[in-house]
């Protein structure tokens, strides 16, 4: 059986993954002794975190968002020691959606334009959703560019045409959302919408749980949940 030791356990996703592994035998949420450490908490508390998993020899899944450069600094020198697993997203399905993502715009000529379109609960604070920045990455990545190149948020006022070959981003906050996000391929005369609607936190949460599984025998190193799903 995998034990896993939660930070951020009193929050919506730590409550959820609490409740995946009650349900499970093959994993358990534990104080003490623990085979990987799961971090759903908040951006200051990354440092101490990774710093724990290091000093324990322990691997880290890491599922918080709204982590800046220095941040991902961190995470790369604790994999230089322990396996860590990152991902914007938990959720299976969205993380098929960005190889999906990635293959189309590697087939696709610059005159499709991408817009990715994300909506989630009121009480979000982020924006674009990590969600939304891993589809962004993963087209970019098909188009081998640099995101932050092309990147274009917030569109207000006279902006002016379109940029070809920006990605667009645009963000909806409301109601109880657990989260939407759609990446739409526009063209002349034509659209490609590739999808994923999450109804449930459940569905970050049964990720969350199979990355830990996963990496808990893992040697050093950054992962991703391509690494889980075998895409990589």
């Amino acid at each position: 059986m995998t034990g896993i030791h939660l930070f951020g356990c009193g929050g919506r996703m730590g409550q959820a993954i609490a409740e995946v592994c009650a349900d499970r035998d093959d994993v358990s949420v534990v104080d003490d002794q623990c085979d990987v450490f799961v971090d759903f908490s908040a951006p200051d508390g990354l440092q101490h975190h990774l710093e724990r998993a290091v000093e324990l020899g322990k691997p880290i899944v890491i599922g918080t968002t709204g982590l800046d450069d220095n941040h991902q600094r961190m995470i790369d020198d604790a994999a230089g020691r322990i396996a860590v697993l990152q991902a914007a997203n938990m959720s299976l399905g969205v993380n098929l959606l960005a190889h999906l993502v990635r293959q189309t715009a590697a087939r696709l000529a610059q005159d499709w334009d991408i817009e990715i379109v994300e909506m989630h609960h009121r009480h979000k604070v982020d924006a674009p959703s990590g969600t939304a920045l891993l589809l962004g990455r993963s087209a970019a990545e098909g188009r081998r560019v640099e995101l932050g190149l092309v990147s274009d948020r917030g569109r207000d006022g006279m902006t002016g045409p379109r940029k070809e070959g920006d990605i667009g981003f645009a963000a909806l906050r409301g109601g109880s959302v657990a989260g939407d996000h759609q990446v739409i391929f526009a063209a002349e005369g034509e659209r490609i919408e590739l999808g994923h609607r999450a109804e449930s936190r459940a569905i970050f949460a049964r990720g969350a749980v199979e990355a830990a599984i996963w990496i808990a025998d893992k040697p050093a190193g950054r992962y991703s949940m391509n690494d889980v799903l075998g895409l990589t």
